[in-house]
């Protein structure tokens, strides 16, 4: 096991996630990678750094469990509640009087445990009537949160974001938690996603990529938003986090604001 993280180890590794993923580690952030790959060591019984470095090298299994072990994942239900509230009482509505084929196309990218896809479920289920189609796609670069948000399971510590009304007709109590209902999971598909590469899935009337791209640096975070722009249809609504900005990215979105949330659109014929 080694004390401190070399500034050769450091390079290399940094090197491999950044090119692998798209995350940058600085020099802030170094204590956080130093400590990730010290749990990696001891969870496999490795000997030293670089006998992992050249495992994950050659293995790409071991690879995914680094970057899933170097990501943070952070959420809960309806967080920042101006953006839930400019979905519900903007977007979706602007949604109902323009569009003809009654079908609301999401990725939510990116998700983590779960928490933000089932709160976009539930707007978009009160809001919408039965006439309508909800697609959300849920998308993670960790394995073992994806596993947990298809679960759907949660204790009650973690539900406490939820309006009770929905609480009541979206969750059902489970011993000391609540599990997400069927008809609230049939609308979620999660599936794994490396937001380096093209997601190959096109035509989304809303992108949820909230708190994600500051973990990239400059360049690989004008070309995440470029890749939201190509998969999204015209008029329609990406949601970033509240500190998070897309100022000075050469990018086709166009800022708006709904109710008081700061929001950007794809307006393109």
């Amino acid at each position: 096991m080694f004390d401190r993280l070399s500034d050769t180890d450091f390079k290399r590794f940094r090197e491999m996630i950044y090119n692998e993923s798209g995350i940058n580690f600085t020099d802030i952030n170094r204590p956080v990678l130093e400590s990730r790959l010290r749990e990696r060591l001891k969870k496999g019984n490795h000997e030293s750094l670089s006998d992992y470095y050249n495992l994950i090298v050659k293995d790409n299994s071991e690879l995914k469990q680094l970057l899933d072990a170097v990501t943070t994942n952070l959420t809960s239900f309806f967080r920042n509640l101006i953006q839930f509230d400019a979905l519900e009482n903007g977007v979706i509505d602007e949604f109902k009087k323009t569009k003809r084929d009654k079908t609301i196309r999401v990725w939510s990218a990116g998700c983590s445990t779960g928490e933000e896809p089932y709160s976009i479920a539930m707007v978009l289920k009160e809001k919408l009537d039965d006439t309508w189609k909800i697609e959300i796609v849920a998308s993670d670069i960790s394995f073992n949160v994806l596993m947990k948000a298809n679960e759907g399971f949660y204790q009650k510590a973690k539900v406490a974001g939820i309006p009770p009304n929905y609480l009541k007709k979206y969750m059902i109590e489970l011993n000391d938690g609540y599990q997400i209902k069927d008809e609230l999971k049939k609308l979620i598909r999660f599936d794994y996603h490396n937001l380096k590469n093209d997601s190959g899935i096109k035509n989304f009337d809303i992108v949820f990529c909230r708190n994600v791209i500051i973990y990239f640096d400059a360049k690989g975070q004008e070309e995440v938003i470029n890749k939201f722009y190509n998969a999204m249809t015209d008029y329609s609504y990406l949601f970033i986090g509240h500190s998070e900005s897309l100022f000075g990215m050469n990018t086709k979105f166009i800022f708006t604001k709904v109710g008081e949330a700061c929001l950007y659109m794809k307006k393109e014929r």
